[in-house]
C-alpha cells in the first residue's frame, strides 16, 4: 500500500483544530483541497476521524487515540529534514571518537572531558591513540575528530589551523647543554632522541643541520612523547619537542628547557574531520569544544634566553601544535 505522507501533517492539523476550515488556514491551503485531504484520510485508516456534530466536529474515538502519535511523528519529520536543527545538548546521547597524539592528548585531553561532560553529559569520548601508519579511518566514519602537523591530502577530510607551536629542547637538570649559551655546533653535538610513531631516526632538524653543515647524532627513536620526556629525564639525551603541548609534562618531570638555537618554521596544529559531518550540529559543537580546549594552550611567547630555564607554568607560553612525525 503507497501511503502519502503529506496526509499525516493533514492529519495532525485536523486534529489540532478540529475542523477543515481551521486546518485549512493552518496550512495555508483552501477548505476544498483539505477536505479531499481528510477524504483520503478516511479511506486509508477506515475511520472517519471527524465527524459532525451540531455545527461542529468533533474527533473519533480512534482520532483520540492516535492524535498524540501523529503530532509526534509530524514534528520528528520536520526535525529529520530541517537544516536549521536546535541541538539539546542536554538529551544528547552520542560517543565520539577522538584520535590526537599522547602530546595533546595529555595536554589537554582532561580540559575536554571535563568540557563536554558539563555542556552535554550523555555523551562519552572515545580518545584513540594514533596508529603507527596513516590510514583513512575519518573517511570510514571510525574517528571523527583528528589531529594533524599536516594538511590532509585526502579533497574530503576537512581542516582547521588551531594553533602554531614552537620548537623546544628539553633535558635533564644538570645536563652539559644547561652550561652556558647553548650554540648550534653544541646542540648538533649532543646525543638525540627523535620522537616518531613509525620509529624513524631523522626528522625535519636533521635537514636543517645539514644545510649549516652539521649533523647531529640520533640515538634511539621514541614513540611518544611521554617516553622521550623520561628518557630525557633519565639519560644525557637530548629531546626537541613541541613547546606548549608538552609544557606541563616537563614541568613535572622537572626537566629543563632551552631555546632551540637553529632556525626553524613554527609547527601547526590541524584538527581534521570527514566532510560528512559539515552539518552535523553535535559534530560542529565538539569540533568547537575542541578548538576552544586547545586555544587555551595558546598564550603569546615570552621573551627567551640561552639560560636554561624550568617548564613555564599555565600563566606563561607559546602557541601548540602536533609532536614531529
Amino acid at each position: 500500500m503507497q501511503l502519502d505522507l503529506n496526509l499525516l501533517t493533514a492529519l495532525d492539523a485536523l486534529l489540532e483544530e478540529g475542523s477543515v476550515a481551521g486546518a485549512a488556514a493552518r496550512l495555508h491551503v483552501t477548505a476544498p483541497a483539505m477536505s479531499r485531504s481528510l477524504g483520503r484520510i478516511r479511506k486509508a485508516t477506515g475511520d472517519q476521524i471527524l465527524v459532525r456534530t451540531g455545527r461542529s466536529m468533533v474527533p473519533t474515538t480512534r482520532a483520540l487515540a492516535m492524535r498524540a502519535q501523529v503530532h509526534t511523528l509530524v514534528q520528528q519529520a520536520h526535525q529529520l529534514l530541517s537544516t536549521q536543527q536546535e541541538l539539546d545538548l542536554a538529551a544528547l546521547d552520542r560517543v565520539f571518537t577522538v584520535r590526537w597524539h599522547d602530546a595533546l592528548t595529555a595536554a589537554s585531553g582532561t580540559a575536554l572531558i571535563t568540557a563536554v561532560h558539563r555542556q552535554a553529559p550523555g555523551v562519552r569520548l572515545r580518545l584513540s591513540a594514533e596508529p603507527g601508519t596513516d590510514d583513512t579511518e575519518l573517511r570510514r566514519g571510525e574517528v571523527d575528530l583528528e589531529s594533524s602537523s599536516a594538511t590532509p591530502t585526502l579533497p574530503d577530510v576537512r581542516h582547521r589551523l588551531v594553533g602554531t607551536d614552537r620548537l623546544v629542547v628539553a633535558v635533564r637538570p644538570g645536563h652539559p647543554l644547561t652550561e652556558g649559551p647553548l650554540s648550534i655546533e653544541r646542540y648538533a653535538a649532543g646525543e638525540h632522541l627523535t620522537v616518531s610513531r613509525r620509529g624513524s631516526l631523522r626528522d625535519p632538524i636533521d635537514d636543517a643541520l645539514i644545510t649549516r653543515g652539521l649533523e647531529r647524532r640520533v640515538a634511539a627513536a621514541g614513540p611518544t612523547a611521554a617516553f622521550a620526556l623520561q628518557l630525557a629525564l633519565d639519560t644525557d639525551l637530548v629531546v626537541t619537542l613541541p613547546d606548549a603541548v608538552t609544557r606541563t609534562a616537563r614541568e613535572r618531570l622537572g626537566l629543563a628547557t632551552l631555546r632551540l638555537p637553529l632556525p626553524l618554521p613554527g609547527v601547526p596544529l590541524y584538527l581534521l574531520w570527514h566532510q560528512r559531518y559539515d552539518d552535523d550540529r553535535a559534530h560542529s559543537w565538539l569540533r568547537d569544544v575542541a578548538t576552544e580546549t586547545i586555544r587555551t594552550l595558546f598564550t603569546p611567547p615570552t621573551a627567551e634566553s640561552d639560560r636554561p630555564v624550568r617548564p613555564p607554568g599555565p600563566a606563561d607560553g607559546a602557541p601548540a601544535s602536533g609532536c614531529p612525525r
